[in-house]
């Protein structure tokens, strides 16, 4: 039987909801995608780029508490954000992406 996405460390009921929205309806599916391929599918869904719930994702992935990377592993891990969210805006113009990094307009899907 498929166990329920805030199963997973650091993830709740606001993450059940943001995963399903993107299809993603177990921890084992998240897990078998990895933190990037799921972070990568929560913002093609529509969910605005938040860099503590992506580590907290990653972090909860290997086990560990939300905030239990240091400095040198927290600066890996946002350049790993950065480049998904960058990726992520490839074909908006750089008015539409500074409004979406603002929060003022939501991801196109």
């Amino acid at each position: 039987m498929a166990r329920p996405v805030d199963t997973i460390r650091n993830l709740g009921p606001k993450s059940v909801e943001s995963f399903a929205r993107a299809g993603l309806t177990s921890a084992e599916q998240v897990i078998a995608l990895g933190a990037d391929e799921a972070y990568r599918r929560l913002l093609a869904a529509g969910s605005r780029p938040h860099f503590i719930g992506y580590y907290a994702l990653v972090m909860g992935l290997q086990g560990r508490p939300w905030n239990d990377p240091g400095p040198e592993e927290k600066a890996d891990l946002r350049k790993r954000f950065d480049a998904l969210v960058g990726g992520m805006e490839k074909g908006r113009s750089e008015i539409e992406a500074a409004l979406n990094a603002l929060g003022v307009i939501e991801p196109r899907r």
